[in-house]
């Protein structure tokens, strides 16, 4: 058994068995990205993927950990690695030079559910009860970012995307009948056959009327236009966004994520 290098996203989604995790992280193999296999184990180390230098790994912790030493002396000890919880919670153990740092949810689609009859929110129109004359969930223009990111600092601060910033392609919102935005949501990040969903919010006075939910039906939509599935990564904690996105059809896998101690 050898340890061999993956030249081009088709390797990658051969080599691990198409895992949406690590061909997202994969990003095409843009610039920067390098990836390798190691028996039925995969590593990509892909910089500034969503704001992170990332180092996605699937296989069995017997041939993860020695690619991951490989992984993480060619690429540098700023990339991060992530998989399944499980997984890391093997790898951390086994490999005494990392340790755990984080969790969250990584959820996908490879179709959205259809919306519930009569259920607020869930369709691209206003539902009743929403703000007076909001719009339908459309593409913003460039000159409408300023708006996003007030939106963002007062509703979302916390949020990985953000207008201007690389890998943010575009912007999805709705707004009510003064014009004003109420909820956003970003193709952010977006790799070929997988597109990420990030920058969901919705301002503070108009929550609990499906405007998030309505802002990425329309934006995971046209996500799986363009790229066949779509992902979005979620704080485990936020069980109310959980549980809009599985409405629309995502499923969720628990990751992990470690650092070079030190």
């Amino acid at each position: 058994m050898r340890l061999s290098p993956l030249a081009g996203e088709a390797e990658v989604a051969a080599a691990s068995g198409d895992d949406d995790l690590v061909v997202w992280a994969a990003q095409g193999m843009r610039p920067g990205v390098r990836a390798w296999a190691y028996g039925e184990a995969v590593a990509v180390a892909s910089p500034a993927a969503a704001r992170r230098d990332r180092l996605a790994v699937t296989g069995e912790p017997a041939q993860v950990v020695p690619l991951l030493r490989h992984a993480l002396a060619e690429a540098g000890p700023s990339f991060r690695p992530l998989g399944e919880a499980a997984l890391m919670e093997e790898v951390v153990r086994a490999a005494p030079e990392l340790e755990p740092v984080g969790h969250f949810t990584w959820m996908v689609t490879e179709k959205l559910a259809p919306p519930r009859a009569g259920a607020p929110g869930l369709a691209d129109r206003a539902p009743e009860g929403a703000p007076d004359g909001s719009s339908e969930a459309a593409w913003l223009e460039p000159g409408e970012e300023r708006e996003v990111a007030a939106l963002l600092a007062a509703a979302h601060p916390r949020s990985y995307a953000v207008p201007g910033l690389p890998g943010v392609r575009r912007w999805a919102g709705i707004r009510d009948g003064a014009r004003s935005l109420l909820a956003v949501a970003a193709d952010a990040w977006s790799a070929p056959s997988v597109g990420l969903l990030a920058g969901v919010a919705t301002a503070v006075p108009a929550r609990g009327h499906g405007l998030g939910e309505r802002v990425c039906r329309f934006t995971a939509s046209a996500l799986l236009d363009a790229h066949g599935r779509v992902a979005l990564m979620v704080d485990d904690w936020n069980a109310p966004a959980i549980a809009v996105y599985e409405r629309l059809g995502f499923t969720r896998r628990g990751l992990g994520v470690a650092a070079v101690r030190g």
